[in-house]
């Protein structure tokens, strides 16, 4: 894998992981813990946090793509970078759906059990931390090579 290629997909990967790490496993988590934040309320702030991080996902996934891409990536770089946007793509166009219905009935005044589909949704979060952190370490590798 080139250079430049290789410099950029960990950039960009490192990035994405970083968002991922700080959204998902520490403001989801915590904004519930504060004083005076419903349920609702946090679901509110949640579906438009989680909406844009979706967007930089995608946008931050498709850099990864085409810099890995136009390296001429060896398979420990080729595999994760596959598994990350294959995840992606499963939590974007399987997952958030449901939990965006789901969602919208709490919002609605709907009271419900809680979603198996939320605990689908954080381990796919922890496959592709997972495989974004194989990622940037390959991608280092081969500019140390």
């Amino acid at each position: 894998m080139n250079a430049t290629s290789a410099a950029v997909a960990a950039a960009l990967t490192f990035t994405w992981c970083g968002m991922v790490l700080g959204i998902s496993f520490l403001e989801a988590p915590l904004k519930f813990r504060a004083p005076g934040v419903t349920v609702p309320v946090g679901l509110g702030i949640g579906r438009i946090v989680f909406r844009v991080l979706n967007r930089i996902e995608a946008v931050l996934a498709a850099g990864v793509v085409a810099a890995v891409a136009a390296g001429g990536p060896p398979v420990a770089v080729a595999v994760p970078t596959a598994v990350a946007a294959a995840t992606l793509a499963a939590q974007l166009l399987a997952i958030r759906p449901g939990l965006n219905r789901r969602s919208d009935r709490v919002l609605a005044g709907e009271e419900l059990l809680r979603s198996r589909a939320h605990h689908v949704y954080v381990a796919t979060e922890s496959v592709k931390v997972l495989a974004l952190l194989a990622l940037g370490a390959a991608a280092l590798h081969t500019l140390a090579a």
